[in-house]
């Protein structure tokens, strides 16, 4: 019989290898406390506390409820004392061999466990029929493993059932505990079961804010590339074309060759300023300074600009993003397009701000002309536009050519600031 205890025991404790992991993890986020409260001391904050590791360790301190019995058993109070002996032995190890597992999901809902369970309630209720007294204390304990195994709607129901049969048997055996051992059982049972619960929730919630932080961090800097390559693509797509004019003038007209070089200068310095302001989190686009360079670049690149703006002045919100959509589908029609001529049509009215961006070159897409959107630049728009509600087509034109349109809708208080409608204008 002892062997069989003894590898009850090593098996018990065999199956509760899991609270190594969970201590180990626990050290490294107390490391990681330590390190954040000693950055916080300096703003007068404190970091949340990550709380004491979740192991069955947590429910060991309970055991001494049983303390009684024992020392029954060493006073020689127990009628067969060995019997009694193996039942406390028997009982502390399903116990911990349940509460051990019962802060691992899948391992508290394993069929060994509800069956270690139902044997705690067999052993708890012999000792109790058996002796009475101060052994009737391990029907609080069998109801502290079953809150901390049994969740869901089957709480309550099992918390009352467990309780009623508590004081059941306590009346049965010892009529003046039967209330206090009821209201023991069903009082550890509800409040493990929700003290666990409250835990394991605020585990999930910082690892769910955690996740939350990680994610934000990569769409940040998923944003700031975004905004580099839009930058700097353009920008150097306008210094090589204005470079290449300079040269072919350079031999028969310095002084338009040097005005291209001035303006290369100006391209130059202007790019600085939008990088500082990117990196600052500053820079809002402007739709006119954008179809300023934008008619620049195509001169420069022997493609004829044409301009046409209607409608409502449109929220500075709208024109930033209409602005990228400028910037990128240009610097596509200089670099990678045969056109002699670009349109740039904006259109503004009651519900929605529509921007196209024609040529009449080849209509051949940068990258990818099955889905109809280009490069890394458009995919990017594509991202930022449907995040604010709108759409963004790319593809070629029907006519000829390719073409860029952008829809945004048009929000209530930016009709409010529009006031009346502009005429149409053209340029």
């Amino acid at each position: 019989m002892s062997g069989r205890i003894g590898a009850w025991w090593r098996q018990a404790f065999s199956q509760v290898e899991g609270w190594q992991v969970a201590r180990a993890q626990w050290k490294k986020d107390m490391e990681r406390f330590k390190a954040q409260q000693r950055a916080a001391r300096k703003n007068g904050q404190v970091p949340e506390h990550p709380g004491p590791p979740p192991t069955g360790f947590a429910l060991m301190p309970w055991l001494l409820m049983g303390l009684g019995s024992f020392s029954n058993l060493l006073q020689g109070k127990t009628p067969n004392p060995w019997i009694g002996g193996l039942g406390l032995l028997t009982f502390n190890s399903l116990y911990v061999y349940v509460t051990f597992r019962a802060f691992h999901k899948e391992k508290r809902e394993e069929t060994s466990t509800r069956v270690a369970l139902l044997l705690m309630a067999l052993v708890t209720t012999g000792l109790a029929i058996g002796y009475g007294g101060n052994w009737l204390m391990f029907f609080p304990l069998l109801g502290l493993a079953t809150g901390a195994t049994v969740r869901g709607p089957w709480l309550g129901r099992a918390g009352i059932l467990l309780a009623t049969f508590a004081g059941t048997v306590s009346g049965f055996r010892d009529g003046e505990d039967a209330v206090t051992i009821a209201y023991g059982t069903f009082l550890s049972t509800m409040v493990t079961a929700a003290i666990l619960s409250l835990s394991e929730a605020v585990r999930d919630l910082r690892a769910a804010r955690e996740e939350l932080a990680r994610q934000a961090v990569e769409k940040e800097r998923l944003r700031f590339s975004r905004d580099l390559h839009d930058l700097l693509g353009h920008t150097l797509s306008v210094i090589v074309v204005k470079s290449e004019a300079a040269r072919r003038l350079a031999p028969r007209d310095m002084s338009a060759a040097l005005a291209q070089i001035g303006d290369i200068e100006s391209v130059g310095r202007q790019a600085l300023t939008e990088i500082r302001e990117a990196v600052t989190g500053y820079r809002e686009g402007s739709l006119a300074t954008e179809l300023t360079r934008a008619r620049s670049a195509l001169s420069a690149a022997s493609i004829e600009p044409v301009v046409r703006q209607s409608g409502t002045p449109l929220a500075p919100q709208t024109e930033a993003l209409l602005a990228w959509v400028v910037r990128e589908a240009v610097t596509n029609v200089v670099r990678h397009s045969d056109a002699t001529r670009c349109e740039i049509t904006v259109e503004s009215g009651t519900e929605q701000a529509r921007l196209t961006v024609t040529d009449n070159g080849s209509g051949k897409a940068v990258t990818r002309p099955a889905e109809g959107i280009g490069g890394t630049g458009l995919k990017g728009l594509t991202e930022r536009l449907a995040a604010a509600g709108g759409s963004l087509r790319a593809g070629p034109s029907p006519r000829s050519g390719f073409a860029v349109t952008a829809e945004l809708p048009v929000e209530p208080a930016e009709l409010a600031a529009a006031g009346a409608a502009t005429a149409p204008r053209a340029s």
